[in-house]
């Protein structure tokens, strides 16, 4: 079996390993750092399932909002990731990505 890793990859060819863990989103002193004014300063939360092996967004009340496949996600409300979702935070667009462990050797 194949070890996998989850990554959001932005337009600009940056990726974001997520963590096997709870991570916040947003402009300051958050997991997730995005540079946006669109962003709040705690935007959202990105949540791992071990049992599932899954990640989850929330929305924390945003005032622009987090969007998975252009649909805006409710506050408070957990929505399961899945591969190649587009979630944008505010006006920042990432792709949910997945890579087998050599796959990404390969692209480091």
């Amino acid at each position: 079996m194949s070890v996998t890793s989850w990554f959001l990859v932005s337009s600009s060819g940056t990726r974001h390993r997520l963590p096997r863990e709870l991570i916040f989103v947003g402009r300051d002193e958050c997991e997730l750092m995005l540079q946006s004014r669109s962003v709040d300063k705690q935007h959202a939360v990105i949540n791992y399932d071990q049992d599932r092996d899954e990640h989850w967004v929330k929305d924390l009340g945003s005032l622009n909002g987090t969007f998975v496949n252009d649909v805006r996600i409710p506050d408070q409300k957990y929505v399961t990731l899945r591969l190649n979702d587009v979630i944008r935070f505010g006006y920042d667009i990432l792709l949910c990505s997945l890579r087998t462990r050599a796959a990404v050797a390969v692209l480091c």
